[in-house]
């Protein structure tokens, strides 16, 4: 099977790349990813000389470089990632999210169209459902309420990519995943910000009051999810993935601090973020009655083995923290920059993994 694979070098997307070539010795994977801050080379350093693994440097919104991706290497399934995820940052600049999650979105769909690009795996997000009071739970029919240009952006991807299957008759299923965690997380996100800063003895800025509730699902977990909707799932289908393990972030924080054994005086409670959806709760019945797929990882074990890394890692988080990870790119991919091997040259910069 050859796979393309977007956004792979950021936190799920190796996570996935990583998986997927371990588990499945017939996968042929090509990765598009642009390398923007949160994407970075040294999660996939285990595998990069593995033959069945190619990277290609580009933007998925380049129409040229993803035709010349999908040329390349013609896909029997599109694994889509690539996405500007952060909240904080789509308020800052919403521009870039719309621009990556909407517009990148239609790029891949129409490349996809126009090459018969097999089974297209939209990876998504819960916070398209926005803000539930409890006890309620979105399954995959609940209306979509998001609250932030990133949900909206991503919502809106959601809808581009379920237009195609009646329009176009393209064979695209759609996942809504809870909050990821676990190693190679780019540290903006909280649970791998949490561990780092108490490491160090540093503050634990904590959003609010901290009783925001979000559902927790170990990556290796979401991995093995997106697997079994890619060989099994309905065309047109929406698949929900949750542990149904929800925490407020106060006491994944505490959580936290009784691993390291650090103090709790480390927490500082700080201005809310603007519109910060108060709780997510989704129902994953759908993909677990119909692929057989199951969580493994309970919160209690998933956390401290992700503790355990970071901790074993603080020199990864060192250079993700100061941008020195960016020197990996040109020592290690620069000087094949060009290789024929690739099938894609020139400004794109394709580049073989071999």
């Amino acid at each position: 099977m050859q796979l393309i694979v977007t956004g792979g070098a950021g936190f799920i997307g190796s996570g996935f790349i990583r998986w997927a070539l371990a588990a499945h010795p017939d996968v042929r994977i090509l990765n598009l990813d642009k390398l923007t801050y949160a994407g970075n080379l040294e999660n996939l350093a285990s595998i990069e000389n593995d033959p069945r693994y190619t990277f290609v440097r580009a933007d998925i919104c380049d129409v040229d470089a993803v035709n010349d991706a999908f040329e390349a290497a013609p896909p029997d399934a599109v694994v889509h990632f690539a996405a500007e995820s952060h909240v904080d940052r789509s308020i800052l600049s919403p521009a870039a999210a719309v621009d990556t999650n909407v517009r990148g979105t239609f790029v891949l769909l129409e490349a996809a169209r126009r090459r018969n690009g097999g089974r297209f795996v939209h990876v998504s997000t819960d916070e398209v459902y926005g803000s539930l009071e409890a006890p309620i739970e979105a399954d995959e029919s609940f209306p979509l309420r998001p609250s932030s240009p990133y949900s909206a952006s991503k919502a809106a991807s959601d809808l581009i990519a379920l237009s195609y299957v009646k329009t176009f008759g393209l064979d695209v299923v759609v996942t809504r995943a809870a909050n990821n965690y676990g190693p190679y997380q780019f540290p903006e996100k909280l649970i791998p910000l949490m561990i780092a800063n108490a490491l160090e003895g540093e503050p634990l800025p904590v959003y609010g009051d901290g009783r925001q509730v979000r559902d927790w699902l170990h990556v290796d977990d979401h991995c093995r999810a997106i697997w079994a909707v890619l060989e099994t799932g309905r065309t047109g289908g929406i698949y929900n993935i949750s542990a149904d393990e929800p925490l407020a972030n106060i006491d994944i924080v505490t959580r936290i601090l009784a691993i390291l054994g650090a103090d709790e005086s480390l927490i500082r409670h700080v201005t809310d973020r603007p519109g910060h959806d108060r709780r997510y709760a989704i129902s994953s019945e759908t993909i677990r009655r119909e692929t057989g797929w199951a969580p493994r990882h309970s919160i209690e074990e998933g956390l401290s083995e992700t503790v355990a890394w970071y901790r074993a890692n603080q020199e990864w988080v060192r250079r993700v923290r100061s941008g020195g990870y960016t020197e990996y790119y040109d020592r290690n991919y620069g000087r094949r920059a060009g290789d024929a091997e690739s099938g894609v040259t020139g400004d794109r910069a394709g580049v073989r993994s071999r």
